[in-house]
């Protein structure tokens, strides 16, 4: 049984409670253990997984939150460095599941958070745990 670490991001809580449900759902399902996380926003996620990283109690981390385009181009740093953040992690080796939703307006989000429609966060999970496997394939 893995121990995996959800970070989520609340800046969007209803949004998040939806992404939640669904990687929740997904490690349940394949008979893991999780904890979850909150950081304020999406960019301190990456920080998050990599001060989790280093304490070695962890085997994989799934990245839960929801950037919004607004009217500043706060939207593409937030987007971008979080993403670009999530992924040196990854490249060095540590098992992560990006369920970081940037999307436009609201309603797409609720159309990807929702389990019962994309379920983002459960996919999320789920690429966390294939990354997990190849990690103990190739490790």
């Amino acid at each position: 049984m893995a121990n995996i670490l959800i970070v989520e991001a609340r800046f969007y809580a209803h949004l998040n409670d939806l992404l939640l449900e669904g990687a929740t759902a997904a490690i349940k399902k394949a008979g893991h253990g999780f904890e979850v996380v909150t950081v304020p926003g999406a960019l301190e996620i990456p920080g998050a997984v990599a001060l989790a990283a280093e304490s070695g109690r962890y085997d994989a981390y799934v990245a839960l939150g929801v950037v919004i385009r607004g009217e500043t181009y706060h939207f593409e740093i937030v987007a971008g460095e979080s993403a670009r953040g999530l992924m040196a992690l990854s490249m060095d080796g540590v098992a992560i599941g990006n369920g970081i939703l940037t999307v436009e307006n609201e309603a797409q989000a609720l159309a990807r958070a929702r389990p019962s429609e994309k379920n983002k966060g459960g996919e999320a999970a789920e690429a966390a745990l294939a990354m997990l496997a190849l990690q103990s394939k190739f490790g």
